[in-house]
C-alpha cells in the first residue's frame, strides 16, 4: 500500500517504491527500443529543475515524462508543463498521477500523446523552457527539432548520454566536435551542466549521463544563408570528416574547384576539415555557394 502524498518522505515525488509500484499496476517495463530508464531519485528531479533554472512565470515542455518523476518536480517550480509522450500506456496514466500527487496543480498540466520528432505544435501559451530526461536513442534530433519548432523556448536543459552531451557542448577543435555541436550552436549558447549517476535510473543504464544547457542566442545568427542552406554544408563537411573542405564540399559545390571558390570567399583555407571551423564559418560557407561562376 503506498503512502499519501502528504506523509511522504518525498513529498509529492515519486522515489524508488513509488516508481516499481506504478510501473507494476501499469504493466510497464521501460523497453530499450524507446531508449527508457526512468529516474528514480527525487533528489536528482530537484537538482535538473535548480539547475535548468525553472523560473515561476515559465511554460516547460517535457518530452519523454515517463511515469513522471520530473514532470511532478517541474510542476511544483513551473507556471506551466506540457509533457510530450508517444508511449500509449505511459500517456495514458500521467494525468493521473499528477491529478493523485500535486491536485492542486493539476490545471496547469497538459499532456500531448504524440512523437516530439514529429510535433509541430503545443497547446497555448508557447513554450518558454525545454527540459527533460531524453530518450537516449533519438536525444539529438528530438532537442534539434524542439529549437527549430518552438522558437519561444528561450532555456533548455536536456539529461542525455554522456558522450553526446560531450558532443553537444564541444567547441570548434575538439574531438568530439561534430554535426550536433554546430546545429546546436546555431540555436544556442551551449555548456556542459553536470553528470548523472548511473544509480538514479530504472533500470540502471551501462553508460553514464549528462546535462547540457542551451541558452537561445538573444539575436539569430546574422547570415542571409537560410538554416538549411548552412546545415547542408555541415552535413558535407562532417560526412568525410577526415578530409580537406575542399574535398569534402566537392558534392555539395558541385565539384572540388568551386567549393574552393566558395572556401575562399568566405575566408576559410581550404585545406581546414569541419572539425576546426565555428558556426559562423559554416555560415559564410553557404552564402558564398556559387563564389565561382
Amino acid at each position: 500500500m503506498s503512502t499519501s502524498p502528504l506523509h511522504d518522505e518525498h513529498g509529492p515525488l515519486l522515489g524508488p517504491t513509488e516508481i516499481r509500484e506504478l510501473a507494476a499496476a501499469l504493466g510497464v517495463r521501460p523497453t530499450k527500443q524507446r531508449g527508457q530508464n526512468f529516474v528514480i531519485d527525487a533528489n536528482t528531479v530537484r537538482r535538473i529543475v535548480r539547475t535548468a533554472d525553472v523560473r515561476p512565470d515559465d511554460v516547460v515542455v517535457e518530452v519523454g515524462p515517463g511515469l513522471g518523476s520530473l514532470t511532478l518536480a517541474l510542476l511544483e517550480a513551473a507556471d506551466r508543463v506540457t509533457a510530450v509522450e508517444i508511449d500509449d500506456v505511459l500517456a495514458g496514466a500521467l494525468p493521473a498521477t499528477v491529478a493523485a500527487r500535486l491536485p492542486e496543480r493539476a490545471d496547469r498540466f497538459a499532456l500531448v500523446h504524440a512523437d516530439a520528432l514529429h510535433i509541430t505544435e503545443l497547446p497555448e501559451p508557447a513554450p518558454t523552457a525545454l527540459v527533460a530526461n531524453l530518450p537516449y536513442n533519438v536525444a539529438v534530433p528530438v532537442l534539434l527539432h524542439m529549437l527549430a519548432t518552438f522558437p519561444a523556448i528561450e532555456r533548455t536543459l536536456v539529461m542525455v548520454q554522456a558522450e553526446v552531451a560531450d558532443r553537444l557542448a564541444a567547441p570548434p577543435g575538439s574531438k568530439v566536435y561534430g554535426v550536433p555541436s554546430v546545429k546546436a550552436a546555431w540555436y544556442a549558447e551551449v555548456k556542459r551542466a553536470g553528470a548523472i549517476g548511473r544509480n538514479v535510473f530504472w533500470p540502471a543504464p551501462n553508460v553514464d549521463s549528462g546535462l547540457v544547457s542551451l541558452v537561445r542566442r538573444a539575436e539569430p545568427l546574422k547570415t542571409s544563408a537560410s538554416r538549411n542552406e548552412v546545415f547542408a554544408v555541415v552535413d558535407a563537411a562532417f560526412a568525410q570528416r577526415r578530409k580537406t573542405l575542399r574535398a569534402a564540399l566537392a558534392g555539395w559545390a558541385g565539384s572540388a574547384a568551386k567549393a574552393e571558390a566558395a572556401l575562399v570567399a568566405a575566408g576559410v583555407s581550404p585545406q581546414a576539415r569541419g572539425e576546426s571551423l565555428t558556426v559562423e564559418e559554416f555560415a559564410r560557407i553557404a552564402e558564398k555557394k556559387g563564389a565561382a561562376l
